[in-house]
């Protein structure tokens, strides 16, 4: 029979790190290196996670990593505080901070793989989460007041550890279970890549000299701005709040990872007529290709209808002899090398000398247009494959807590 108790009622001890001097460098393997809340998470124990000690120091052997330690994290997000590893052996060089705890367990009454697994439960879960300060997601706290009241199931210890045993199997099959769903997304990922080069003729079609590539035969290279005319954006003044929430579309860094590879109807964020007349902001045509060149640099639609954009994006505006959408799906399938092309400490920005000189390889418009309608079509089947892999991956996910949950019941 299952009797009911709590964390604080089977521990010997509760063990605290310290405080150390770190460098902000990783520690190496062959170092004493200070573990990092990221050390702790619902994986298995990453002794990689660690910083450096600063200065020379011989720690207490009790800070040290050991096999068979319990860890919790006492601080995180609201995610992970409060996650639970078992170690598996001794890492003398790994010592423990003070944002990790070491559950001392008497165990005689319990067994640290079935407490593993029962403060991974949604049970305690919810206790933890409950109980946690901290005024943002980013850094919850959990006292070890709040731990030793973790409630706990606690039937005799040969159920224990049946139960720990039968749990390790079956989330170890899930484990590969989501390694296998995992790898199909980095093959589907790398099939819609793959569709792009083939589209392109194995050509990266838009650069910068002197590294223009041989042009596949019947293409050619145009500086770009011969054959689209360039412009910028601007953001009008948000001192002005009656210049905004008018009818004016205005695309922005904040949606354009939503808006990429796509007509563009409307956003979420607008401006008026107002607003544009008294900013460097301007309207441009149906069929502008914005292209973000700052922060989240490389992502791209195409307007569906006359908007403006902010200054953080390069729009072009294309002539008789390039189509929209072969470049708009020209720049994705540079984007990696055209990231490489951003400079900046805080934010990597493609500035307009650089943006000036890009050229665009290309064939005749009629096949530019019979290119981008043989490479939607290949997309969607593409995105419609990931799609349920991405569900697949999901519901796979899900699938430890569905488990603990069955296990440990409420």
């Amino acid at each position: 029979m299952t009797g009911q108790s709590t964390l604080g009622e089977i521990l010997l001890d509760i063990q605290a790190g310290k405080s150390f001097q770190t460098a902000e460098t990783p520690a190496r393997p062959d170092e004493l290196g200070v573990l990092k809340v990221s050390a702790v998470t619902w994986a298995e124990f990453r002794h990689d996670e660690a910083k450096a000690l600063r200065g020379a120091y011989q720690p207490d052997d009790s800070h040290r990593v050991r096999a068979g330690d319990l860890l919790i994290s006492r601080a995180n997000t609201k995610e992970f505080v409060g996650a639970v590893v078992l170690v598996d052996r001794d890492y003398p060089l790994r010592l423990l901070s003070d944002k990790t705890l070491r559950l001392v367990i008497n165990e005689n009454l319990a067994n640290k793989e079935y407490l593993l697994f029962a403060l991974r439960a949604p049970k305690a879960r919810k206790h933890i989460e409950h109980f946690a300060t901290g005024t943002s997601d980013s850094m919850r706290n959990i006292s070890q007041g709040v731990i030793t009241s973790i409630p706990i199931d606690l039937p005799p210890l040969d159920e224990q550890c049946r139960i720990a045993a039968r749990l390790k199997i079956q989330l170890e099959q899930v484990g590969t279970a989501w390694q296998a769903a995992k790898e199909q997304n980095r093959e589907a990922e790398a099939l819609r890549a793959s569709i792009y080069r083939e589209a392109f003729r194995k050509a990266v079609p838009v650069a910068v000299p002197p590294n223009l590539g041989e042009s596949p035969s019947q293409w050619h290279w145009h500086k770009l701005s011969d054959v689209a005319r360039l412009e910028s954006g601007h953001t009008p003044s948000r001192l002005r709040p009656d210049w905004w929430g008018g009818d004016v579309s205005w695309i922005s860094l904040t949606e354009i990872r939503a808006l990429d590879g796509q007509w563009v109807e409307g956003t979420q964020l607008r401006t008026n007529e107002a607003g544009i007349a008294n900013s460097a902001a301007r309207v441009l045509p149906r069929g502008t290709v914005c292209y973000s060149r700052t922060a989240s640099v490389g992502f791209v639609a195409i307007m569906g209808r006359p908007m403006a954009t902010s200054q953080d994006f390069a729009n072009w505006v294309c002539g008789n002899a390039l189509d929209p959408e072969f470049l708009m799906h020209a720049l994705i399938r540079s984007r990696a090398e055209l990231r490489e092309l951003a400079t900046g400490a805080t934010h990597k920005t493609i500035y307009m000398p650089t943006l000036e000189s890009f050229h665009v390889c290309a064939p005749e418009p009629n096949e530019q247009r019979l290119i981008v309608k043989a490479l939607k079509k290949q997309l969607v089947e593409a995105d419609t494959i990931r799609s349920t892999l991405i569900q697949q991956e999901a519901t796979v996910s899900a699938l430890p807590q569905r488990i603990l949950a069955q296990a440990f019941e409420i």
